[in-house]
């Protein structure tokens, strides 16, 4: 594909790289990536390679790698450059930058520096396993990775317990079983969640089921590939209507409906659309 070179402004240019499937770029990031001055790397192979696919000259344009282990000095060169007029586009390996992923400390000295931030957005894990996995997707919570010791993360689980959203966590393909025993004590084997590993991927799988089952399925399992791991909130299924409609009337006695809606719903669990439908359903009985 050839892209025609536009200047870019100078700036930062967060550009969202694919997950899995090399075709999930974006015109946009690929615009970016043919029209920046420097490209910060995650893995500078990677990004090579990503614009050897599809067709960008890298020309004489330097690659520098910038990751987690990079350092103030590369992240003041990268501000000098930009500073001097340079479009700079960062990049991870795979994904969104700053997403579990590097870019945050730079994208904030250079703002600090007053210059401008520009994000190219595209694909993300995270909302990726929210639109395969089936669980309720109108609030939820990245975590990202907890803690490797087991625990510091029965420590950060615990203070998940009651939030009433669905929880997307990442996590290594070597502790998946550790995170999901750990999970099922702590909140429930009875919790729903579900394992999504190599999204976008030949190999993309997406195993369904409680804390409970999911924790045996993966005992013992060799697995491969990047994992992400989502968690149903708490109490959405366990949360009868009869209970929903007490607590919808008590909070309508005080409330507007829409206000007593979100209150239950927050405080149950629930999706505020389903609660104020019923809500709307008391008050016409009421007429």
């Amino acid at each position: 594909m050839n892209h025609e070179i536009r200047p870019l402004s100078a700036g930062l240019y967060l550009v969202a790289t694919p997950i899995g499937s090399a075709r999930d770029i974006t015109l946009r990031a690929l615009d970016i990536l043919a029209s920046c001055d420097v490209i910060a790397a995650e893995d500078t192979r990677t990004a090579r390679k990503l614009m050897e696919i599809h067709g960008v000259p890298l020309g004489k344009r330097p690659v520098v790698a910038f990751h987690d282990h990079s350092g103030t000095g590369q992240i003041a060169r990268l501000v000098a450059e930009i500073k001097a007029g340079k479009a700079v586009a960062c990049v991870s390996e795979a994904g969104t930058p700053l997403i579990a992923d590097p870019g945050y400390e730079l994208a904030l000295a250079v703002r600090d520096a007053g210059l401008p931030v520009t994000a190219a957005p595209g694909a993300s894990a995270v909302l990726t396993a929210l639109a395969v996995g089936g669980l309720p997707t109108d609030r939820f919570a990245f975590v990202g990775f907890l803690s490797a010791a087991a625990a510091q993360r029965a420590t950060q689980l615990a203070e998940l317990r009651d939030l009433p959203f669905t929880l997307v966590l990442y996590e290594s393909p070597k502790r998946v079983h550790g995170l999901l025993a750990s999970a099922c004590e702590v909140l429930g084997a009875d919790r729903e969640a579900v394992v999504c590993r190599e999204l976008t991927k030949k190999f993309e799988e997406v195993t369904r089921g409680t804390l409970g089952s999911l924790a045996d399925d993966f005992d013992g399992q060799a697995v491969k590939g990047e994992i992400v791991v989502l968690i149903g909130r708490v109490g959405a299924q366990t949360v009868s209507d009869g209970d929903v409609e007490t607590a919808l009337r008590d909070a309508m006695a005080t409330m507007r409906i829409k206000d007593a809606a979100t209150a239950v719903a927050g405080a149950l669990g629930l999706p505020r659309r389903q609660v104020y439908q019923t809500a709307l359903g008391l008050e016409r009985k009421d007429d």
